[in-house]
């Protein structure tokens, strides 16, 4: 049977198996903050002895652990990346994706998402950097127009329920 392991701020899908020396665990998937398809598929994949999907989901949602039905479709998003950053294509491969593509369900996207299609397939690095730089570009809008609160001599709530000795 797979179970679920903490492993610093990742999360392992191990599995129990019989070795000459004893028992020993064996990491199956590695996944981040959200069990995905992808990372239960993998697990599927490497396990040697049955797999219950079921039991594994079951485990990561008693445990805390977010989970999501929806994949990730990572080629899909490295992709756009790629393409949304203007690097050039083969033209082979464009006519054989835009004919692959031809016969796939597609939806409008909603309105509300087309300014964040800017950011599919960006890294979080990338994505991280921008934040940073939009807080900082709004901080020094609140400082040039004066309107700082200034911050109370005590920026922290005491931990103790009696009075400051101050």
């Amino acid at each position: 049977m797979a179970s679920i392991r903490k492993q610093g701020a990742t999360y392992e899908i191990r599995e129990c198996r019989a070795t000459p020396a004893g028992p020993r665990q064996f990491a199956l998937a590695r996944f981040q903050s959200v069990l995905t398809p992808e990372a239960l598929d993998e697990a599927a994949l490497r396990a040697r002895r049955p797999f219950d999907r079921d039991r594994v989901l079951a485990d990561a949602r008693a445990r805390g652990i977010p989970t999501t039905p929806h994949r990730r479709h990572e080629a899909a998003r490295k992709l756009l990346g790629e393409l949304r950053s203007g690097r050039p294509l083969e033209p082979s491969l464009v006519a054989l994706l835009k004919q692959a593509l031809a016969d796939r369900e597609a939806q409008p996207l909603p309105e509300h998402l087309e300014d964040a299609a800017e950011w599919v397939g960006r890294s979080e690095t990338g994505r991280g950097r921008a934040l940073r730089g939009l807080l900082r570009a709004a901080s020094r809008v609140v400082h040039s127009r004066g309107d700082v609160t200034p911050l109370p001599d005590e920026p922290f709530p005491r931990f103790s329920s009696t009075p400051s000795s101050a």
